[in-house]
């Protein structure tokens, strides 16, 4: 692995200079304290796994610090994934405080202080990734930094080995593969921070369900405009599309169905209205953000069992309770109209790729 920065050839009363300098340019920058008077000895190697920054880290007892100022002078943000391989730690970041020994992972965040103490000489493999590449909200990640996991069960088990052998065999990756192995990462520490999430109590406005009825209110609030869309809606609440779909896995429907359901309904109560003069059928799919008119025709009838025209001359002169959802009929042979109202069918609509349905 290369390039590796080694206080072997230093002067002694240089090397904790060499080394501070070593870390801030591998890791970030940190003050460095070391435990034992004496000249220091540390060597670092490091590499590039696709988006990931990769190191191994052997020292003598130190302590690193990095404050408020290191961060201001710090060009990216990193969380970071430190695999304890001989020695121990302790990590104290967001006023938690936790230990570390062999086999253990650490888990920091670089855009807040934390202190990483080492009492003796260790080994330590250090996976920095970018926190931009993660996708996952704050609150998520701020529930697992300054942790310690253990790596006997669950995701930590599996996390642990894969990331010693990433780190330790970083410089024989071909780029596509270190492309791959580097979006696997993020993928595995997702499922950590959601399987820890899983495990520790949180207040309710803090929670995934919190986040999923935001989510449902913005899709409510913007149901008229053609650009909603999962990527629009991800964006807007600061979170991966691939994050937005894993928190509607529990939701037993998509976020595109979600949305064509969603515009659908209103169509269809907007149709029922009574009045002496109804708006086209055009000028109501084009409301809710159906771009193809001809489309919102056939998606409404698969859902609806009829043609929105149809539903328009059998509900006009029918009215619903305020709030209340409007029934639907049930759909009967193909073509042909239905006889009696019943309740909302409750398959999702099917899936589209036309702009504007919400897909």
């Amino acid at each position: 692995m290369s390039p590796v920065l080694t206080t072997d050839s230093v002067p002694a009363d240089n090397r904790l200079a060499y080394w501070r300098d070593a870390m801030g340019r591998t890791q970030v920058p940190t003050a460095v304290s070391p435990r034992h008077d004496g000249p220091f000895d540390g060597r670092i190697a490091t590499h590039r796994v696709g988006f990931l920054r990769v190191s191994t880290v052997d020292a003598d007892a130190h302590r690193t610090s990095r404050t408020s100022t290191h961060i201001k002078r710090s060009s990216e943000d990193f969380v970071v994934l430190g695999v304890q391989m001989s020695g121990t730690a302790t990590l104290a970041q967001d006023g938690r405080q936790a230990s570390a020994g062999p086999g253990d992972l650490m888990v920091y965040d670089t855009t807040r202080p934390y202190v990483l103490d080492y009492p003796e000489r260790f080994s330590t493999r250090v996976v920095q990734m970018p926190r931009r590449a993660l996708g996952l909200p704050d609150e998520d990640l701020r529930r697992i930094t300054g942790t310690a996991v253990g790596t006997t069960k669950g995701c930590g088990a599996v996390l642990m080995p894969f990331l010693a052998t990433l780190v330790a065999s970083a410089d024989s990756y071909s780029p596509a593969a270190a492309g791959g192995l580097a979006s696997t990462v993020v993928d595995l520490f997702g499922t950590l921070v959601a399987e820890q999430a899983e495990n520790a109590p949180v207040r309710p406005e803090n929670s995934r369900g919190h986040l999923v009825l935001r989510i449902r209110d913005h899709i409510d609030r913007n149901l008229g405009d053609p650009a909603l869309s999962p990527e629009s809606i991800a964006k807007a609440h600061h979170i991966s599309v691939r994050y937005l779909h894993r928190l509607f896995e529990d939701e037993g429907i998509t976020v595109g169905r979600l949305m064509q359901r969603r515009r659908l309904e209103e169509c269809a109560r907007e149709l029922s209205r009574g009045g002496r003069v109804a708006p086209t059928v055009s000028s109501v799919a084009q409301r809710w953000g159906f771009v193809n008119p001809a489309h919102f025709s056939r998606v409404f009838r698969t859902v609806y069992g009829i043609s929105p025209r149809e539903w328009r001359s059998l509900r006009g002169g029918e009215s619903t309770a305020a709030g209340k959802p409007l029934a639907v009929p049930k759909a009967g042979p193909k073509n042909t109209p239905p006889t009696s109202p019943t309740t909302p069918p409750t398959a999702a609509p099917r899936p589209c790729s036309v702009s504007g349905v919400g897909c």
